[in-house]
Formats: structure tokens, sequence, C-alpha cells
């Protein structure tokens, strides 16, 4: 009987003691939003898939956008849109002449961006202009005035010995009559050098005498010496063509312009075609690149490259005198 009533007590409390304990863990599971029949697993035993997850989806989470600066968001608009005048024709936007000023003012910066806002505004600040980071109208010719004072400035014909004919292969048009080959001597040698290095930095097709095919036009020649009397039948035959297109005292009279080829037409100076050139490898490559060979550009016309050794010196003698 003792016996019995012993067992009885004793299941008694083992089941106060369930009951005590249930009635502990429900508040528990609340507390993590979940119900008791799901075990709870606290922080720091996170299991370590789980837990490689976590810190992948925080490292890559993607950074805000860098915000543009007054100076880019207004470079951004007058790229496309700044109203200017070149000659008596009025031109909109910049964008044509976006890889010269690159050149100029030293980024490979895009235009729209505020890495190139900050190299414009050092540009002008060491060229007397207001620090503003944009290329407006004023900072715009400016421009221009430096890329026209690297120009040939004289349209006096040369010797008779000094002009050699190149061979027709280096020439856009093959069928090109043998009095249109002639170039000065000094333009030929450093265009021909100038074609070698590009040959190479471009990574063009080229025969085994490393030159250009047949079928390659980039980079040949259009133009180079043109006399007076030419020039005039080219003006008879294009009198809509104005003095920029065929100029009465042309470069092309010293045999150190050449008329390179770049892409789309040749010579045509519409926007459309123009916007089609400055955007060929060539082209951009020349750019960057002419003036170590003593070529510099019209900037007008992205065929037309001039040579002017004088101005290649100047650059060698600050080059060697830069720290």
């Amino acid at each position: 009987m003792l016996k019995a009533k012993h067992y009885i007590l004793v299941s008694a409390v083992c089941v106060v003691f369930c009951l005590v304990v249930l009635a502990i863990s429900i508040p528990e599971s609340n507390i993590y939003g979940q119900n008791s029949s799901v075990v709870i697993v606290s922080p720091d035993k996170t299991p370590a898939a789980e837990r490689e997850r976590i810190v992948v989806n925080t490292t890559t989470e993607p950074s805000a956008p860098v915000a543009l600066t007054p100076a880019a968001e207004e470079n951004a608009r007058l790229k496309d849109n700044l109203v200017w005048n070149f000659g008596a024709k009025q031109q909109r936007g910049w964008y044509l002449y976006a890889a010269l000023i690159r050149q100029t003012v030293g980024t490979e910066a895009g235009e729209t961006t505020n890495e190139f806002a900050r190299a414009v505004a050092v540009w002008q600040g060491k060229n007397g202009l207001s620090e503003t980071g944009t290329i407006d109208r004023e900072t715009l010719y400016r421009m221009i005035e430096f890329w026209q004072s690297r120009r040939v400035k004289s349209s006096v014909y040369p010797a008779e010995e000094d002009l050699i004919n190149a061979p027709v292969t280096d020439f856009y048009d093959p069928t090109r009559d043998v009095e249109l080959l002639k170039v000065e001597r000094e333009t030929y040698r450093a265009y021909k050098k100038m074609i070698a290095a590009a040959t190479i930095e471009l990574k063009s097709r080229t025969n085994k005498n490393r030159e250009f095919p047949e079928d390659e036009k980039f980079l040949r020649i259009i133009s180079a010496f043109r006399s007076r009397e030419y020039q005039a039948k080219l003006r008879a035959a294009s009198p809509q063509s104005g003095r920029a297109g065929l100029a009465v005292n042309s470069p092309h009279f010293t045999g150190r312009a050449l008329d390179i080829y770049v892409g789309g037409e040749p010579t045509i100076t519409k926007d459309f075609n123009r916007a089609v050139q400055v955007q060929t490898p060539a082209y951009q490559w020349l750019v960057r690149n002419a003036e170590r060979f003593g070529f510099y550009p019209y900037f007008y016309e992205p065929w037309h490259w001039e040579y002017v050794p004088q101005n290649l010196s100047v650059t060698k003698n600050k080059t060697a005198l830069s720290p």
C-alpha cells in the first residue's frame, strides 16, 4: 500500500515538472517568432554555409552612384547643344571634337564625368579662363585658337627638289594621276614613320613588306601637294565649297598638308560623316599620337593633318626640360 502511494506521488511530481517546463518553453519560442515545434538556433550557432551567404550578400550590394557635379551636368547638355559659329556657319554642340578636347586637357575620362570637368578646369586655369570645368563658347573658342596656332602658317611652294613622287600604293585612290602623288620630302618621311607605328600599335593587317595591303584604305593619303592651278580647278568644279572647303591659300601648296583616310566618306564635311570619322580607331590613334611625328590636325576636318617640324622641336625640348 505504501509502495502504491509512493508511486502515485512520484508520478504526480513528474507531471507537474513537465507542465512547468512546457510553460517556460512556449514564451521562449514566441520571442523568435516561431512555434514550439521549430528548433531555435541562436545567432552564434548559424551554420557555416548560411554565415557565408549572409557575408556575400552584405559585401556585394551595389555602391551608390557618384553624383555628377553641376559642371559635368552642364557638359552633358552643351556637348550636343552648345550654339557657336565657325565662319559663316552656325554649329551645334562640340561632340565632333570630343577626342581633340580630351587630348588637349589631358584626360581619357568621358565628357560627362566629373573627372573630365576637373581636367577642363585645370586647363582653363592655365589659359586664363574662369575654372568652370565646362566646355562653353569661350573655352571652345580658346581651344580652337590653340589648335589652329599649331598649323602650317605658310602657303609658299616648296623647292622642286624638295618634292618627291610617293608610290601610288600609299594613296587612297590607286588610279590617282602621277602629278598628284607629290609630297614634301620631310613630310613623307615623317608620314611613313607614323604609319609604321600605327601599323604596330593598331595591329592592322600588313603584307610581308610591313605595308598596308591593297584592300586596306585606313591612313592612306587622299591628297598631298596641290598646285594653285589645280586648287583653282577644284574650286571651279565645286563653287559651293566655300573658303573652308577649298582655300585660296591652301596649306596643300606647301606639300606638308596631308589628307589621310580615317573612315567614312574621305573628305565630306557634313556632320553625319564627320561623326563616323571621329569614332574610328584610325582617327582616335592620330589624335593621341600624330604629334609624336610632327603632325597636327585641322580640327574641322578629321582627315586633314599638317606636318610642322618646328612644333615637334618645341615639344621635344619641353619634354627634355621637364622634371
